[in-house]
């Protein structure tokens, strides 16, 4: 059954395409994040500060993490520096094309 987005239910466009791949696509993509992240575990790839796409391991936790720590290092009075980068973002919002192309000139 076809799924309402907005406005009015007469027209046809306002209507979410279902795909009877979607269910076959979710359990593909489980069994591959299980594999790889099994295998980055088993060759210790990764240090016990890496947060992202860890079992366990979420945005919550990583920020109780670093507050114990800059906690501790403040009772101790050591000044620390901290700079927090996400490169995420860079690739979504970038030109793929020209990614692409400036990768195959290499």
């Amino acid at each position: 059954m076809p799924n309402f987005k907005k406005k009015t239910r007469e027209d046809l466009g306002n209507y979410r395409s279902v795909s009877l791949t979607l269910i076959p696509r979710k359990v593909m993509k489980q069994i591959i994040l299980a594999t790889i992240s099994k295998y980055i575990m088993d060759m210790k790839m990764t240090g016990s500060h890496h947060y992202e796409f860890m079992k366990g391991k979420s945005c919550l936790t990583n920020l109780i993490a670093f507050y114990d720590e800059m906690t501790s290092l403040m009772d101790k009075e050591r000044a620390e520096h901290v700079n927090h980068l996400k490169f995420s973002k860079a690739f979504i919002t970038g030109c793929h094309s020209i990614l692409i192309n400036k990768l195959l000139t290499r």
